[in-house]
């Protein structure tokens, strides 16, 4: 009787013991596809654990882990100077995890008939230069730039990337997210923009292959795509508890497959 009685307790503790949750904040490349793939196998094998992910681009991902409003923070770029310094005014340790690579795809619509830039063409176009298609020798009709908004690890990459660090044409328009603008530019006739690998196969839009080179796996690993990068999970020193088990979900065989599945390229060869 005593023993059923323990037994009962036992499972009456563990039935009002609280889920666990995993805060998770930033980058729109990871956190609006990705991550939620992951978090939803990583529950389905570890029953009371919740998730909450909010992506709203890379700063607010590094904001949060300085903040200590988050477990992880996802950007596609790595922490600034300036962003290491407060971290360190606050006695927080910015561990940077490489979780994937990716590569920026160059979009346009698909009823483009150009099919290749070079990294000059791209740079002056972005930064305002070039304002016309006839100027590299598309159809007539004036150019319609879509851009990250300043918060966007992706936003701030390609401008390092792609545009030698120059400044975007005052007229870009900036969008939330990389859907927005494979969905602006599948719109727009004359529109251009940037996305990541995980958006490429969008309805409506091409990807432009930048002097011969497309964004693929090979590419990327190859590093002969140019404007190829890493992506991160950000966290206070080593993580701990529900967030170090989900980092390690994130790095095995399992979480690179998913990766991959997304469109991003595994860290490591895959069997």
């Amino acid at each position: 009787m005593k023993k059923l009685l323990v037994t009962f307790l036992a499972l009456g503790a563990a039935a009002l013991a609280p889920a666990q949750k995993i805060v998770i904040k930033g980058s729109d490349t990871l956190g609006a596809k990705l991550v939620p793939m992951l978090a939803e196998d990583y529950k389905a094998r570890h029953s009371g654990v919740t998730f909450e992910i909010a992506a709203e681009g890379s700063t607010t991902g590094i904001a949060a882990i300085i903040d200590g409003t988050a477990q992880i923070g996802m950007s596609s770029r790595r922490a600034k100077p300036t962003e290491v310094s407060q971290a360190t005014a606050k006695g927080v340790t910015m561990k940077p995890t490489i979780v994937a690579f990716d590569g920026i795809g160059v979009i346009v619509n698909a009823g483009n008939p150009l099919t290749s830039l070079t990294k000059r063409q791209i740079e002056q176009i972005f930064a305002g230069d070039i304002t016309d298609w006839s100027q590299v020798g598309g159809t007539p009709g004036k150019i319609s730039i879509y851009t990250r908004n300043t918060s966007s690890g992706t936003y701030a990459d390609f401008k390092e990337l792609a545009m030698k660090k120059r400044d975007y044409a005052s007229s870009a328009q900036k969008m939330a997210g990389n859907e927005q603008i494979a969905a602006e530019v599948a719109k727009n006739a004359n529109g251009i923009g940037y996305v990541g690998l995980a958006y490429l196969h969008d309805p409506g839009i091409k990807t432009v292959s930048i002097e011969g080179a497309l964004p693929t796996e090979e590419s990327v690993i190859g590093k002969k795509y140019p404007y190829a990068r890493p992506t991160f999970y950000y966290t206070n020193g080593e993580p701990t508890g529900e967030a170090a088990k989900f980092v390690e979900f994130t790095l095995s065989d399992e979480g690179q497959k998913i990766a991959r599945k997304v469109g991003f390229v595994p860290v490591r060869p895959l069997n």
